[in-house]
């Protein structure tokens, strides 16, 4: 039984660039038949332009694993730090000049 547990472990990489994180303030999510793909950007007030700081690219079953996990983990950080307030209205759907989602 333990050899089988050291079986299913999962060893992670993770380097020192990597392990700093990169901040982001907007996601943009777009999607085709095969895949959603979710562009990290920072955007600064006052600038006309903003990069995209990461570009993550999920097959369908993995998008849709990632929103549970995301929301069990709002769910636990809510029961201890207590609801997150949306501060400002977000009008969608944002155009950035990339693709339009397709359902």
């Amino acid at each position: 039984m333990e050899n089988q547990e050291e079986q299913n472990q999962l060893n992670i990489e993770l380097n020192e660039e990597i392990a700093e994180g990169q901040y982001a303030n907007l996601a943009i999510i777009t999607h085709s038949n095969a895949e959603f793909v979710v562009d990290f950007v920072n955007v600064m007030p006052g600038l006309p332009k903003a990069k995209v700081k990461s570009r993550i690219i999920l097959t369908p079953q993995h998008a849709k694993r990632f929103m549970k996990a995301m929301l069990d983990n709002i769910k636990k950080y809510e029961s201890i730090h207590g609801p997150i307030q949306d501060q400002e209205q977000v009008s969608v759907p944002l155009n950035f000049g990339g693709p339009t989602a397709q359902a």
